[in-house]
């Protein structure tokens, strides 16, 4: 399997609270809603919690926080792309791009493709 992850940073103008309901209860439907176009086998929302064990986790780290992550997955690399290589997918992953603009700090979000290799199980 091969994940796609999606560490993410909210727009500037949105409360934690507003972007996390948006992501859950806007843009996840949209991708609900187009996975077969773009072929992801599973989708997560990993959302970030406001908690002092939270605030004092950064503060060891030194990092600025992100809001949340977002995983999707695929069969192979392969499918991956045969998945954006045809009108449906682009026309669908144009959409959720366009979507994403909406709650997502697109330039302050990293994003990169993956394979889990399980520890513990």
């Amino acid at each position: 399997m091969i994940k796609l992850v999606f560490v993410l940073r909210r727009r500037a103008e949105l409360s934690r609270e507003e972007f996390q309901r948006y992501w859950l209860e806007e843009h996840g439907p949209l991708v609900r809603e187009r996975a077969a176009a773009i072929g992801a086998r599973r989708y997560v929302q990993v959302h970030t919690l406001e908690t002092p064990l939270d605030g004092a986790l950064r503060e060891h780290r030194k990092g600025e926080p992100y809001d949340g992550v977002a995983e999707l997955w695929w069969d192979s690399l392969d499918a991956l792309t045969a998945s954006f290589g045809d009108e449906a997918g682009l026309k669908a992953a144009g959409e959720l791009l366009a979507d994403e603009a909406r709650f997502i700090d697109l330039e302050r979000s990293a994003i990169w493709l993956a394979e889990e290799h399980e520890i513990v199980g």
